[in-house]
């Protein structure tokens, strides 16, 4: 298989990526890919060849191979491999869109873009990208708990006992560089783990952000509403004040002279 055409391909996420991204695409095809191309497919090469039973009785070896290894190491860290960086064609394919759109929508509106940055994470596309994230963690967690309930654990045993037909009785079979094995088998493990957290890392970073910035945004919000508020009450208090002065109700059936006599008893109340 190809990978470094999977390599070029998903690396265009890594602009788009955070931090643990960025972090999560290195121990992807460095520790993962490399090891796993340079290293592990060498070490497995010769399981089927150099699985030994203590027994000539013909069919019982194969059968035992396949009760002991149900699928290969290899074969199930590739699919593991594949699943895992797909998610991230998602990021890619969005941003692809968002860009054509963009280009649409320019040509038909004098040069106006729809986005300023087509591949800032606003709207559906942080939602591709929290998927995108979900995904990769639970294909990784889904392929540590099928290594682990296939093979009973991460060991890779020295000596395996065989009991099935055709074989006569239970025989001893026997793998080739176990030791070696098992350490590659819990070095994928480790780097597995490692990727999940770094996905959900990432999952915290991504929520807690925008969680702060809904806060903030309302807090811009309830400030300018606030500012508008007094800059209005200013205006609002002569207006009151006019209206009260013009509000002076008048008796509309009191007489001229009765007025005038009114006015006059105030001042002489007042002088006295």
């Amino acid at each position: 298989m190809n990978w470094s055409g999977l390599e070029s391909l998903i690396s265009g996420v890594n602009k788009y990526s955070t931090v643990f991204g960025r972090v999560w695409l290195s121990m992807v095809f460095v520790f993962r890919v490399m090891v796993f191309v340079v290293a592990a497919q060498r070490v497995w090469g010769d399981e089927s060849k150099d699985f030994v039973c203590n027994t000539a009785q013909p069919g019982c070896v194969n059968v035992c191979y396949d009760h002991i290894f149900p699928i290969s190491h290899i074969r199930l860290w590739s699919l593991q491999l594949i699943f895992v960086t797909c998610p991230s064609l998602l990021v890619v394919g969005h941003v692809k869109y968002r860009e054509k759109k963009d280009m649409q929508y320019t040509q038909s509106h004098m040069g106006t873009h729809l986005y300023a940055h087509p591949g800032k994470k606003r709207g559906g596309l942080w939602w591709t990208y929290l998927v995108s994230l979900v995904f990769k963690a639970g294909f990784d967690a889904g392929f540590l708990y099928i290594l682990y309930h296939v093979y009973e654990g991460y060991d890779m045993p020295r000596l395996s006992k065989c009991s099935l037909d055709p074989c006569p009785n239970t025989v001893d079979c026997y793998i080739s560089r176990p030791t070696e094995k098992k350490i590659f088998t819990i070095f994928m493990v480790v780097s597995s783990a490692f990727c999940i957290l770094m996905c959900l890392c990432e999952m915290i970073y991504l929520i807690c952000k925008r969680i702060q910035k809904l806060i903030k945004r309302k807090t811009e919000a309830d400030r300018r509403m606030f500012t508008e508020s007094h800059e209005l009450a200013p205006l609002a208090a002569p207006r009151s004040e006019f209206m009260s002065k013009t509000s002076i109700r008048v008796d509309p059936t009191a007489s001229i002279q009765n007025l005038s006599n009114n006015k006059s008893e105030e001042k002489k109340s007042r002088k006295k």
